[in-house]
């Protein structure tokens, strides 16, 4: 019971490294707090929760209804002691297909979203309190067509070293969870055909030294680390899990 009596807000809970996550952390004590745009989704991983989370449907894109979100928590719990900040997705888009309104609303939901998430969760933060968030094996390699996504993933990671700097006067500790090839639903949501898709997953396997795709579940033990007071005196660092994909 790492998380006893402890309060987990998490963004992008709602399927892949996001629910496993969460439901891992109830399993370790915590009160659960899930955030997701999609309200039949959400529905969906609050009955894989037992029916004992808080559901909010929020889209993190806006600032408004992150403050929904931390308000109701509030009155909720009256505190937050632990916030995963997973929302993020994306889709395929070579150089010359990229628009404005492409670039805006990754920056939105990558970058923009988990900041507002942690400047208004941490409000209700005191010492001990740990933030963890969600980047990618994309801030260490190059990928062709997801240059943007790979972009705001390295505006997170760099969010992670200033927020821990500035937060540490508080006690709270920001730590990052970098997936590399993990099973998820991420992978079916970035537009590309089924058989295209295959190639890719055949040819990171391939790269990846353990010769395997992660398990969400693996992640969600690394989020564990991070979210207890096993890591106590780590701060502003990205623990990556890929199989060793960017060691090599």
């Amino acid at each position: 019971m790492k998380l006893s009596n402890k309060v987990a807000f998490i963004t992008g809970g709602t399927s892949g490294i996001g629910l496993e996550t969460a439901k891992l952390f109830q399993a370790e004590g915590a009160s659960i707090v899930l955030v997701g745009s999609n309200a039949e989704r959400l529905a969906e991983a609050g009955k894989a929760l037992h029916g004992k989370a808080v559901l909010i449907q929020a889209d993190i894109r806006k600032v408004s209804d992150i403050e929904r979100a931390v308000e109701e928590t509030r009155r909720k719990f009256g505190k937050i002691d632990v916030v995963f900040a997973n929302a993020g997705a994306s889709t395929v888009a070579p150089l010359d297909a990229v628009t404005e309104d492409y670039i805006n609303d990754n920056i939105a939901l990558n970058f923009t979203g988990t900041f507002f998430t942690i400047q208004k969760t941490t409000a209700l933060m005191s010492a001990g309190g740990s933030v963890i968030v969600t980047t990618s094996f994309l801030n260490t390699i190059g990928y062709p067509g997801l240059s943007i996504l790979a972009a705001t993933k390295a505006a997170t990671r760099s969010l992670v070293r200033t927020l821990g700097a500035e937060l540490a006067s508080r006690g709270i500790r920001v730590n990052a969870v970098s997936p590399g090839a993990i099973a998820t639903p991420f992978y079916s949501k970035i537009g590309l055909p089924d058989d295209v898709l295959a190639q890719v997953a055949a040819s990171i396997t391939d790269k990846v030294p353990l010769k395997r795709f992660g398990q969400a579940e693996e992640l969600a033990k690394t989020a564990l680390f991070l979210a207890s007071n096993d890591s106590s005196y780590t701060t502003g660092t990205e623990l990556v899990v890929d199989g060793g994909l960017t060691q090599f």
